[in-house]
């Protein structure tokens, strides 16, 4: 009885070890930062839809702009001053494994409509401090100072629009569940998941055909220990019920990434004035470039019945 007690107990001890491995190994790939080879690679020069706009972005007027978070990191953005003096502000949200120096599109968009633009790296990315990503969970509190330092630079009676792609689509949705200000007018996501254990999930059996358990509870576990959350409370469909700005929600149809459902679920999620915009054929962060003048009107009128001209 005695030996088998003990074989038993050396089992666990056995499993326990190899679920940590396998819950530090997960870790390493989705949530600390270093090379992700399995993001899509930039396109190439010859083929790049932006170009225009990308030479704009490296042409324009920039100005850095710097905070520190409530855990210590020194986070930098790239500010854009609208031509003429503006009360009119948009502040982008990147995605996962980016910078800001992709943002050009959205930075070049608003800028045409006269904003000033803010365009952070996100913790971990870029220029930004950090070790780990927070997949918007810990970023919706950087959020909350860009948003204040914005409304300190450009005055009180400032109005201020979000956006956010991707893992930037998420930040900006979880940062719309914090006690905003008033000056937050709107808010724009284009391809965010509802929830970081919904998005691992799904990733973790597309990319290695393996089901969430004990995987995800393990990860998460150890994600709590090494980056300070849990993947259980990162939830871009819980902080919409607490949600009050006015959203549109955009994603594409044929999106494999972050899959097309999820979009319904954070649309379903708020009671705030809200719109969705499902674009035909864009698979994930394509919506812009599939349909460009649809994307442009879709969001000028969402947000201009906010934030007038």
């Amino acid at each position: 009885m005695k030996k088998m007690i003990i074989i038993l107990g050396s089992l666990v001890v056995i499993i326990g070890i190899a679920l940590f491995g396998a819950g530090m190994y997960f870790y390493n790939v989705a949530i600390a930062i270093n090379d992700k080879d399995f993001l899509a690679a930039e396109p190439s020069k010859k083929d790049d839809p932006w170009k225009t706009q990308k030479e704009w972005y490296q042409s324009a007027p920039r100005e850095k702009r710097s905070i520190t978070s409530d855990d210590g990191l020194k986070l930098n953005a790239l500010y854009i001053p609208a031509v003429e003096p503006s009360k009119k502000t948009v502040i982008l949200a990147h995605g996962y494994g980016g910078n800001y120096e992709q943002m050009s599109p959205y930075a070049k968009l608003f800028h045409d409509w006269g904003y000033n633009v803010l365009a952070p790296d996100a913790r971990g990315h870029g220029t930004s401090e950090g070790s780990y990503i927070g997949f918007g969970w810990h970023e919706r509190k950087d959020y909350l100072k860009w948003i204040d330092l914005m409304i300190t630079e450009t005055g009180s009676a400032t109005e201020l629009a979000l956006f956010g792609v991707s893992m930037g689509g998420a930040t900006v949705m979880m940062t719309s569940g914090e006690e905003l200000p008033a000056n937050v007018k709107v808010i724009v996501e284009d391809c965010g998941y509802s929830s970081v254990t919904d998005e691992l999930v799904y990733q973790l059996k597309d990319m290695y055909n393996l089901p969430s358990f004990p995987l995800i509870p393990v990860t998460s576990v150890v994600t709590k220990l090494k980056a300070g959350y849990s993947f259980g409370e990162a939830s871009a469909v819980e902080q919409l019920k607490k949600n009050k700005t006015p959203m549109l929600f955009i994603h594409g149809d044929k999106d494999l990434f972050v899959p097309t459902e999820m979009v319904y679920e954070n649309y379903e999620a708020t009671t705030a004035p809200k719109e969705l915009y499902i674009v035909k054929g864009a698979g994930h962060a394509e919506a812009y470039v599939k349909d460009k003048k649809g994307y442009e009107k879709e969001i000028h009128d969402f947000v201009s019945a906010y934030i007038k001209e």
